[in-house]
């Protein structure tokens, strides 16, 4: 096999070990889901024993809401907060520090029910939510720097399906049989400390990103043994001439903060990309399918919507994996394309579906196969890309920054959707997927013009294409390389 494409038990190792950090963001995404009836009731309880008197059901609502939406501010400000890590601790180093925030935010969880404290879950999920919106930074950080080009976008979709999985798991350990119990809940939502133990005994024996070590560190001789023994080769001086040509040219730049990246017309175009290939993820009306699926199912008649919800946990799952078989054949443009135009369609089915629902008895059936359908083109485009291809539009110097502005914008959005949906469902009825349908049209017609193709491209070269190098070749080449439109952005 050529050593560019070889994988290593080594990188496969780091590989997995980074993704638990995704798998504790889908879990803690999902694991408040199946448990509302009851973590409502333990609000109930424990407020009317404190106050001695009935809580009022708009109390109950919003401390529900809270709870829920609070987990997205915490992620807010750890996507943020991404770049004041990695630069100064490292890539390796940051995931495996910010663990002690997934013990702190597991261990309020898990104990509020015994002090008898609502005010400890919800603390709770906020500081889970930071160390969430933390991972969400690290982990295609990381991935992407330690992967080999040919391969940087398949593993890139790992990320995305440590999520998925980490959903799924959720889903099913809060079920009535498992740990949505009265007894148990506490158990379900402090689990999250497991994968943390786990990342952090496997984080000891991983390396730390080459590319950290050789550009922001200049230690030549530590990044190339880290790459010998990733890539299963003696031979990593093109890897290494790569980087120095980075290193060499980040020198030159101003350091590039978050508002640099807006005012540099070297940056500002990949940033506006990065935030809209954010935003199509979030405002697609994923989180709204997930974080209110049993509702939805339910409404749509479906006796047992439980289990109907993490029947589109499977769906989920199985997809991604598809498209990590996809994502360097097709290409990352194209998938994100047919996932957007896919889930509009079916977002449009969902609508009739939900508005005929009492008139045609069997509509039921189409709202669910629907609902699966958005879920399965999904994960084709809109959920696995936008999270690597971020870290791939930047070279070293602006991609701590770019991650922190493109996660903060994804985690806002989706703090919106969390709290917009219900008020947003109450005014349109069965109608509300239209605002999805109308978003996923615009991401699609900005995906169509103004993203660029990354597949088998290096980091500067990808790089060098915003930076308007092409311009003298754009008007007899505009038509194949998507790269020169970018300059008219």
């Amino acid at each position: 096999m050529d050593a560019k494409k070889k994988l290593t038990a080594s990188l496969i190792y780091a590989v997995s070990v980074a993704v638990i950090g995704s798998l504790q963001f889908g879990y803690n995404t999902g694991v408040i889901n199946a448990p509302e009836k009851i973590i409502r009731g333990f609000f109930n309880r424990t407020l009317s024993e404190r106050t001695g008197q009935a809580v009022s059901s708009e109390l109950l609502t919003s401390l529900w809401s809270l709870s829920v939406a609070i987990f997205s501010v915490g992620g807010m400000i750890g996507s943020f907060s991404v770049s004041l890590f990695v630069n100064r601790f490292g890539r390796r180093n940051s995931m495996l520090m910010v663990n002690v925030l997934a013990f702190a935010g597991g261990t309020l969880m898990a104990f509020s029910k015994m002090a008898k404290a609502v005010e400890m879950l919800i603390i709770g999920r906020f500081v889970i939510g930071v160390f969430c919106g933390l991972c969400t930074g690290f982990v295609p950080m990381y991935i992407s720097e330690v992967s080999p080009t040919s391969v940087r976008g398949a593993f890139g979709t790992l990320n995305q399906l440590g999520i998925v999985v980490g959903i799924l798991v959720a889903q099913i350990f809060g079920l009535e049989g498992v740990m949505g119990t009265e007894a148990l809940w506490p158990l379900l939502l402090g689990f999250t400390m497991l994968p943390a133990v786990l990342q952090c005994v496997g984080l000891l024996f991983c390396p730390e990103s080459p590319r950290f070590l050789l550009i922001n560190k200049m230690e030549e001789e530590k990044a190339q043994a880290v790459l010998q023994k990733l890539r299963g080769t003696q031979d990593v001086t093109q890897d290494i001439e790569e980087m120095k040509e980075e290193s060499a040219k980040m020198s030159q730049e101003k350091k590039a903060t978050v508002p640099e990246l807006f005012r540099s017309p070297n940056y500002r175009q990949a940033i506006i990309i990065a935030i809209m290939l954010q935003l199509s993820q979030q405002l697609s009306g994923i989180n709204a399918v997930f974080y209110y699926s049993t509702g939805i199912f339910a409404k749509a008649g479906i006796n047992q919507p439980v289990y109907a919800t993490i029947g589109a946990g499977v769906v989920n799952t199985v997809f991604t994996v598809v498209s990590l078989f996809l994502i360097e054949r097709a290409g990352r443009r194209t998938l994100h394309l047919v996932g957007l135009g896919g889930m509009a369609v079916c977002a449009a089915i969902m609508t009739v579906a939900l508005a005929l629902k009492n008139i045609v008895e069997w509509i039921k059936y189409i709202s669910i196969v629907a609902t699966l359908g958005f879920v399965a083109f999904f994960e084709i485009g809109p959920g696995p890309i936008p999270w690597f291809i971020v870290a791939e539009l930047f070279s070293q110097g602006p991609r701590p920054a770019a991650m922190a502005v493109a996660g903060g914008s994804n985690w806002t959005s989706n703090f919106l959707v969390g709290m917009l949906f219900p008020y947003a469902e109450k005014l349109c009825g069965s109608y509300v997927f239209l605002i999805f349908l109308v978003f996923l049209v615009i991401f699609f017609i900005f995906t169509f013009f103004k993203v660029p193709e990354t597949k088998g491209r290096t980091f500067e070269d990808i790089s060098r294409g915003f930076e308007g190098r092409a311009e003298a070749s754009a008007s007899s080449s505009v038509e194949k390389n998507p790269m020169v439109e970018l300059n008219s952005i």
